[in-house]
C-alpha cells in the first residue's frame, strides 16, 4: 500500500511504527512542517520525510490525517486540488466530522475517519471506523490496514466521539489504572521495577481472559472471589471509596470537552 500521513505527531508517528513493523507498506510518507523532528525515519525502508504534504499527497493513494483540527480545514484545502478518484482520505482528527469534511473535498471522495490509539506503535489498538457513503465502498481497505495494528470496529459516526474517549483517552486511563497498581505494588514489599512488571502483565491477563473467554468481566471476577476471602475485601473498599464511580465520571467529563471542542469549530 502507497501511504502518508499528514502530520506526523505523537499520534501519526505509532501508527507508522505499527505501519513499518507490520511490513503493510509499499512505500511511506510521513509529514510535518518541522520534518527535522522525524528524521528517525528518515532512511528506513521505503519511507520519504517531508514538510510538502502536496508531493506525499501525489505519491500516495491512502492518506492517514493525523494533525490538529485546528489544521485540518487548512491542509485539505491545500491537497484538494491533488486528489484523484482513487485516494482514500483516512481522518484521525478528533471532532472534525465527514460533512464538514465533504463541504472542502467534495461528496464523491472515498471518506473514512478512524479513531485509533497509541498502542498502535505495537499492533495492539483498538481502533474504531466509519465513513462516509462513497467511503463504505473502501472502508474493508481501512479495516485491513487497522488490523493488522490491533483490532477494529465499524460504528456509526454519531458515536466517534465516545469512541474517542473510551479507545484513544482510554489508554490514558488504563496507564493510571496501572501506574496505582504499581504504587501499591511497592508498598507491599516490591521494588519499582518488579512492581510495574506485575502489575503489567497482570493488566495484560485480564484484558486477554475477557477476549480469549468472551465473558463479562464479573464472571472473571467470580472466579477470583471466594467468600470473606482478600479480593472481595479489597473490591468492596476500591467501590466505597468510588472506584467504578470516578472511572465513569472522568470518562464523561472527557466526552463533554470533546463536544465542546466540537461546537467551538462550527
Amino acid at each position: 500500500m502507497k501511504i502518508a500521513i499528514i502530520g506526523t505527531g505523537n499520534l501519526g508517528q505509532s501508527i507508522a511504527k505499527g505501519l513499518i513493523s507490520s511490513n503493510a507498506i509499499t512505500s511511506l510518507y510521513l509529514t510535518k512542517r518541522n520534518p527535522e523532528t522525524i528524521q528517525k525515519f528518515d532512511g528506513q525502508k521505503l519511507v520519504t520525510v517531508t514538510s510538502d504534504n502536496v508531493l506525499a499527497v501525489q505519491k500516495s493513494d491512502i492518506l492517514i490525517f493525523a494533525i490538529q483540527p485546528s489544521h485540518l480545514e487548512g491542509v485539505l484545502k491545500e491537497i484538494e486540488p491533488y486528489l484523484t478518484e482513487n485516494h482514500i482520505i483516512i481522518s484521525t482528527v478528533t471532532g472534525f466530522d465527514i460533512p464538514k469534511m465533504e463541504s472542502i473535498v467534495g461528496v464523491e471522495r472515498f471518506i473514512i475517519r478512524a479513531m485509533p490509539n497509541t498502542a498502535i506503535a505495537v499492533g495492539k489498538s483498538m481502533t474504531c471506523i466509519c465513513s462516509n457513503q462513497m467511503g463504505k465502498k473502501r472502508i474493508k481497505v481501512a479495516e485491513a490496514i487497522f488490523n493488522r495494528l490491533g483490532h477494529s470496529m465499524i460504528i456509526p459516526e454519531a458515536q466517534m466521539q465516545a469512541a474517542t474517549v473510551v479507545c484513544a483517552s482510554g489508554i490514558a486511563f488504563w496507564m493510571r489504572l496501572i501506574r496505582a497498581t504499581t504504587q501499591a505494588a511497592i508498598q507491599l514489599g516490591f521494588d519499582a521495577k518488579e512492581a510495574q512488571e506485575l502489575a503489567m502483565y497482570t493488566s495484560e491477563g485480564a484484558a486477554n481472559l475477557l477476549i480469549a473467554n468472551g465473558n463479562h468481566p464479573e464472571e472473571e471476577i467470580d472466579r477470583v472471589t471466594t467468600p470473606k476471602g482478600c479480593t472481595i475485601e479489597g473490591l468492596n473498599e476500591m467501590e466505597h471509596k468510588g472506584l467504578s464511580s470516578s472511572l465513569i465520571q472522568g470518562m464523561v467529563a472527557s466526552y463533554n470537552k470533546i463536544s465542546n471542542i466540537k461546537k467551538e469549530q462550527v
